[in-house]
């Protein structure tokens, strides 16, 4: 033993103490999609983890002891904004003195048109492969600020992460424009693809506005039934979080194809269809594309 100490000693004094820059920090997201992102940006340099998991409603999420107990000890943490996690700022309060970072600062808001959140921003950002660019600085700054020693890491981490995105898209892009005007709109449960829809060039319909609102009432599914009747509209989809019940019954009442589930708010399990960012954005990216294309 005291010979292991003495060539410890040794050691040390040839090769210097060990780096603070070894040590990897503690990267909080308030759910899984940002998790997946962070993860992509650090690299081996951080431990992420994810306050909500893998499929949860987060506009309404109640946080446990179990969830605060996870957050225990972040170097950083990562939110949406824009009004989205209503549960958040509470939440963060258990946490003591760790600094937060707004993803969606830079972003272009969209308004709400309708229903008891008007006049409110859409919080969906991360939606738009465009906006995907944005998020993606904003942690590649909030990573480089925590931890400075390895910010070239994450910013050459972070251009290879947009790269991919903007490769992944461009022919999803194309496959859309090819569309006549007529057939460019994307109508849903919940109007969650407002920033994919202008980016993908598509007019957006929903039944209800956000999931925190009142969902598929009879005044709701009356409405958006009117209105794919008189836009002669070919598909309606759901969201993977909320029951598909509302856009299936509109689908049988106008004639229309249900096209399906749409990813938002959350990631699957490693096993499912949804695992990473991209994963979702490409799925749910490619079933628009495959609804709005089928012959009727």
């Amino acid at each position: 033993m005291r010979f292991l100490t003495v060539l410890g000693f040794i050691i040390t004094l040839i090769l210097g103490p060990a780096s603070p820059a070894l040590a990897r920090i503690k990267v909080l997201t308030s759910f899984t999609v940002f998790a997946d992102m962070a993860r992509n940006v650090a690299g081996e340099h951080a431990e992420v983890v994810s306050i909500t998991k893998e499929g949860a409603e987060i506009h309404m999420f109640r946080p446990t002891p179990g969830d605060i107990k996870r957050g225990l000890g972040a170097n950083v943490v990562l939110w949406n904004g824009l009004g989205l996690e209503t549960w958040f700022e509470r939440y963060l309060e258990n946490l003591g003195d760790v600094k937060a970072y707004v993803l969606s600062d830079g972003v272009e808001p969209i308004m709400i048109a309708e229903g008891a959140y008007e006049g409110r921003a859409n919080p969906h950002a991360w939606m738009s492969p465009g906006n995907a660019m944005i998020y993606i600085d904003n942690i590649v700054a909030a990573l480089s600020d925590t931890d400075p020693d390895n910010a070239a890491a994450y910013a050459a981490n972070g251009e290879s992460y947009k790269a991919e995105i903007t490769a992944t898209f461009e022919p999803i892009r194309a496959a859309l424009a090819e569309l006549p005007e007529s057939r460019r709109w994307l109508v849903s449960s919940e109007a969650a693809f407002s920033y994919l829809a202008v980016d993908f060039g598509l007019k957006e319909a929903a039944i209800w506005a956000i999931n925190a609102d009142s969902q598929g009432s009879p005044q709701q599914v009356r409405r958006i039934i009117d209105l794919i009747n008189d836009n002669q509209i070919p598909v309606i989809f759901s969201e993977s979080t909320v029951s598909p019940k509302p856009a299936e019954q509109v689908a049988r009442e106008t004639g229309i194809a249900y096209g399906g589930v749409l990813y938002v708010d959350s990631l699957s399990t490693p096993d499912g269809p949804v695992p990473t960012y991209l994963d979702l954005l490409k799925v749910t990216s490619q079933t628009i594309v495959t609804g709005l294309t089928a012959q009727p």
